[in-house]
């Protein structure tokens, strides 16, 4: 764990838990990356699509943003592509199966003392650890 970094991370965290309860307090919406971006490409309500596209444009930004100007001390993920997509697609598939990603049960959820999203988050965690611990030490591919 040498690029730990405990501020950036309690920053991070407030910024998200910040952006979950103003989403939850002005919108009544919760902030389930899943969810919003599934609103966004169906987009059944009218109205209801500037806010999700807003919300993940944020998001990328983010991304771009600290890709861009905050020094890394970590190496990025060197996996081929094929299974970048296949991960990606069992995500999604583990959400629509979930009800829901580990955002919204992760940081909406459990701040609603969700027992459906306690469970979730524990589902979540334990597959994630498997499949890590299978991929590096068993398959040895990342």
């Amino acid at each position: 764990m040498e690029s730990f970094t405990p501020v950036t991370g309690l920053i991070g965290g407030i910024i998200i838990g910040l952006a979950a309860t103003l989403l939850l307090w002005f919108n009544g919406r919760i902030a389930g990356i899943s969810g919003i971006f599934n609103g966004l490409v169906t987009a059944r309500r009218k109205g209801d699509t500037l806010w999700r596209f807003l919300f993940i444009l944020g998001m990328v930004a983010g991304g771009v943003v600290h890709q861009n100007f905050i020094e890394h001390s970590y190496q990025p993920l060197n996996a081929p592509i094929w299974l970048l997509v296949l991960g990606g697609m069992l995500v999604g598939f583990g959400t629509s199966m979930g009800s829901g990603c580990a955002s919204g049960h992760g940081v909406c959820g459990l701040g609603r003392l969700s027992v459906r999203s306690l469970t979730a988050v524990l589902i979540f965690l334990s597959v994630g650890i498997l499949t890590t611990y299978v991929m590096r030490h068993l398959l040895g591919v990342l």
